[in-house]
């Protein structure tokens, strides 16, 4: 069968004369196990041929039909990495002036938490383009980061990038953060409604939303954001809990121990992946 004479020279290093092969035949197979080898085979002979399409078509098929496959998840963080290195060092040999290799260098500083690299480099961005999305963004998010946090610089930055992107619906909830962790509810509460306004799918918007307007007194308005919040995550205690707080300072008291039932058995099952506002 001409597929195992492709996995076969692809297995001896023959790349060059398995890849013709393979790409013919690897996505037609019928035989569940011939088509995996087939389309493993064929990713690592075009990554070693530098066939990028090619590979990354096999592993989008791979991740598709094998999804929880040990060896094609590790093959897709070594292959994807991989892709990702070549690509930033063409961009460094082709446009190494660019603001987009200037991004590259700041995004890497910033990932090692050299902070005051990652903000140089950023403002070298912003010198390039003034007007380029999420520059602003990071470099409030680094000023947060610090120890001690910068917030009056970071509030700034996230104020500079809703100028140049007001659909940011990240920068708005920072926005919030910061006012409520200064214990200012009026201007969480506006920062966090218009997160997620911006982004409907935003959960931890809608938990900030409801904490902030019980933190007001503002109970009945807390109880739609905090509902919604409950549906996305009902495995996080925190929503229960201040959608039962909600519900009993408006003086629904059956629905209020309705969720603090269902509090207490979110947090028998332990630990929730859901990121909650501390």
């Amino acid at each position: 069968m001409s597929a195992e004479r492709g996995i076969s020279l692809a297995s001896r290093g023959r790349c060059r004369e398995a890849l013709p092969i393979l790409k013919k035949t690897a996505s037609h197979l019928a035989n569940k196990q011939l088509k995996y080898r087939a389309l493993m085979s064929t990713a690592r002979c075009a990554m070693s041929l530098d066939q990028t399409a090619t590979a990354v078509e096999a592993l989008l098929v791979l991740n598709r039909e094998f999804p929880h496959d040990p060896d094609v998840l590790y093959s897709s963080t070594h292959f994807y990495s991989e892709l990702a290195s070549r690509a930033a060092q063409e961009l460094a040999s082709t446009a190494p002036s660019s603001h987009q290799a200037e991004q590259l260098e700041a995004e890497a500083f910033e990932s090692q938490e050299n902070w005051d690299k990652a903000i140089a480099e950023y403002k070298k961005v912003l010198e390039q383009e003034p007007k380029v999305h999420g520059i602003h963004y990071r470099l409030g998010r680094i000023f947060l980061s610090k120890s001690p946090a910068e917030a009056e610089k970071a509030k700034a930055e996230f104020d500079e990038e809703l100028k140049i992107d007001p659909d940011n619906a990240s920068a708005e909830f920072l926005l919030g953060e910061i006012a409520r962790q200064a214990g200012q509810w009026d201007e969480a509460i506006r920062h966090f409604s218009q997160a997620s306004k911006l982004d409907e799918g935003f959960q931890e918007a809608y938990l900030a939303l409801g904490m902030s307007l019980n933190s007001a007194g503002k109970f009945p308005d807390a109880i739609a954001p905090l509902q919604s919040y409950v549906k996305m995550q009902p495995g996080d205690p925190a929503g229960h809990y201040q959608l039962a707080t909600a519900y009993a300072r408006a003086g629904r008291k059956a629905e209020a121990e309705r969720e603090m039932v269902l509090q207490r058995e979110a947090s028998a099952r332990g630990p929730q992946a859901a990121q909650t506002p501390q």
